[in-house]
């Protein structure tokens, strides 16, 4: 895959030698020449000098061949307009954009561009960490109306199908991590004492699937 990454920061330099060291054709962008010394050794891809928004130094790029394009310089909103020029001047696939401020981010995910809100994202890493279950949701579709989120599970559904979990809340169970392990479940795949439990929803429906796992099934029944 032919990917270009706009900024040479800690983060665009650790993704750009992540898909470089995968294989993928790497060209990053920076407008600062020694930025790309954080690159080291290992990067086989090629560097850009250059303001990543504009359009002939993405075309140097080779922004017209390019299946991937991802905005992480460190302001916001140099990354959503180089994001935007290449999703709608270039029609690149797979485009992302790194945002601090979340509520942008949530704008902009409405607009079709997905983002990597820094703030929250690290927020819920540490929350996960510290042994608790985020609330913001792992992944939220462009139009914002479905979400694959964590929920916490009262006891009494240990031993509960995942067909009855869903009969009964109406979500799906859409993976689980279980013993350390990512496991894909079946309908009638049992819910274990220790699962971490995702499940996907609609986003209305999230508030009220999160209080229906936290009761007994028979509480939790949702009308």
């Amino acid at each position: 895959m032919r990917v270009i990454i706009m900024g040479c920061g800690r983060v665009g330099a650790s993704l750009a030698t992540a898909m470089s060291s995968r294989g993928h054709q790497v060209v990053i962008i920076d407008r600062d020449h020694s930025a790309f010394e954080r690159l080291g050794d290992g990067f086989t891809g090629r560097t850009v000098r250059g303001i990543g928004f504009d359009r002939d130094v993405l075309v140097e790029a080779g922004i017209a061949d390019a299946e991937a394009f991802a905005a992480v310089s460190s302001g916001d909103n140099s990354n959503i307009i180089a994001a935007r020029v290449a999703r709608e001047t270039f029609a690149v696939k797979n485009v992302v954009a790194r945002i601090y401020d979340a509520k942008r981010a949530a704008v902009y995910e409405r607009l079709g561009i997905p983002t990597v809100a820094t703030v929250p994202w690290t927020t819920e890493r540490f929350i996960t960490a510290l042994g608790e279950t985020p609330q913001a949701p792992l992944w939220t579709d462009p139009s914002g109306s479905l979400v694959i989120a964590r929920v916490a599970l009262h006891e009494d559904w240990y031993g509960i199908s995942c067909s009855k979990f869903q009969e009964l809340t109406g979500a799906r169970v859409a993976f689980l991590h279980r013993l350390g392990a990512p496991m894909l479940p079946e309908p009638r795949s049992v819910l274990q004492a220790g699962d971490d439990v995702c499940i996907a929803t609609l986003t209305e429906h999230l508030d009220a699937t999160r209080a229906a796992a936290a009761l007994p099934p028979a509480e939790g029944l949702l009308e």
